[in-house]
């Protein structure tokens, strides 16, 4: 699936992405520090949905994946713009073209976490969670 964007292209084509570029991205942000060019791409290929945002000379500019059982449940994660192309809606472009794809249009619950980006994601009609009590998480430290 292919959508265009105030002059920019989004699309789910995984051979598309530049790894080398993305793996930069996601090395240097606050939820994946020092991350290597072989985690991102297994996560991405692991993936129910990969979303590649491009200028028009076709330099990639944007990121973010989907982990999701295609039916009730997404996780939005690793959205990621360049810094040259953000405060112009990329983000919230991916967000809408992940939650619009034909293989995710049964999924009824959405999540994300972020930690300064809320306003991007309110106005797409995220809201903090009505229960977090509810939820729980564990996180290994890497061994490798």
């Amino acid at each position: 699936m292919k959508t265009d964007f105030n002059g920019y292209t989004i699309n789910d084509d995984i051979e598309c992405v530049d790894f080398r570029r993305v793996t930069d991205w996601l090395a240097g942000s606050y939820w994946s520090p020092r991350i290597s060019r072989a985690e991102v791409e297994k996560g991405a290929r692991n993936s129910s949905l990969v979303i590649g945002a491009y200028a028009a000379g076709g330099e990639q500019v944007g990121y973010a994946r989907l982990v999701s059982d295609r039916t009730r449940f997404a996780y939005i994660m690793d959205v990621f713009v360049d810094e040259g192309h953000r405060r112009r809606g990329l983000a919230g472009a991916m967000t809408r073209f992940a939650m619009a794809h034909p293989e995710h249009l049964d999924v009824y619950q959405w999540l994300l976490a972020t930690r300064d980006a809320h306003n991007v994601y309110e106005g797409l009609g995220f809201k903090p969670l009505a229960h977090p009590e509810w939820w729980m998480m564990i996180r290994h430290e890497k061994v490798r």
